[in-house]
């Protein structure tokens, strides 16, 4: 079998993400995939042997991508290890990897039926959001403050996680702040809320983030060889 075009691939994927952004999962099908990509059907079955399949492919794209676009910002960033720049800087790789504020959001309006598969992505990537663990441990690096109950201020960075991708589907959009603005305002509450008095360790913090993220790729990694060879 002749290798892929990884050009052409990932034209696929971003007509792909285009389109369910903009009519859903449902109403898309591999006409107009191939046709917003400017191939042919049968170059589209080239790649992907159905739909599904492609857009599990955009999503594990998407979550690489994001992921590769945070921890890059955590290591450019001097304070990257303190957790409220950590954050920061997961919001900034949401602006780099929009398609990822989608699969957070797990819409039904735009997933559609593929939520409703057994054994689909989201069921086999399920995340609790920010543990509260990590932030035991990060306490315990004096990168965040060690009067802070863990659990509670685990729960309230999922809060507004969450809030940030979904507020603007429930607010009027003059009334939703522009994201540069908002990151800068969440940056300065959460820095104010969570960095220790003495300005908290950053290195300390960078390598609990560094180790988390290495065992975390490497589970995912597993998880897709696993399905792969089904």
């Amino acid at each position: 079998m002749p290798p892929r075009d990884q050009k052409r691939e990932q034209r696929i994927l971003d007509a792909m993400a285009r389109l369910i952004e903009r009519f859903g999962y449902n109403k898309t099908t591999v006409a107009d995939i191939a046709n917003e990509a400017g191939i042919s059907k049968g170059a589209m079955y080239l790649h992907f042997k159905s739909k599904e399949e492609a857009f599990e492919a955009l999503l594990i794209r998407a979550m690489f991508a994001f992921s590769k676009a945070w921890i890059n910002a955590v290591e450019e960033d001097p304070d990257g290890g303190l957790i409220a720049n950590m954050y920061i800087n997961m919001l900034k790789a949401f602006e780099q990897v929009p398609f990822m504020a989608t699969i957070m959001r797990k819409d039904p309006a735009t997933l559609g039926n593929y939520l409703k598969k057994p054994g689909n992505f989201f069921e086999e990537q399920q995340s609790a959001g920010m543990r509260h663990e990590f932030i035991a441990l990060m306490q315990e690096a004096g990168a965040v403050r060690k009067d802070l109950d863990p659990l509670v201020t685990a729960h309230i960075m999922d809060i507004i996680s969450y809030g940030l991708v979904t507020a603007a589907d429930y607010k009027p959009k003059d009334q939703v702040p522009e994201t540069d603005a908002l990151i800068h305002g969440i940056a300065d509450m959460m820095s104010r809320t969570l960095t220790p008095p003495d300005g908290g360790n950053s290195d300390a913090g960078k390598q609990i983030i560094r180790k988390l993220y290495a065992q975390g790729l490497e589970q995912f990694e597993q998880q897709l060889r696993e399905k792969n060879s089904k």
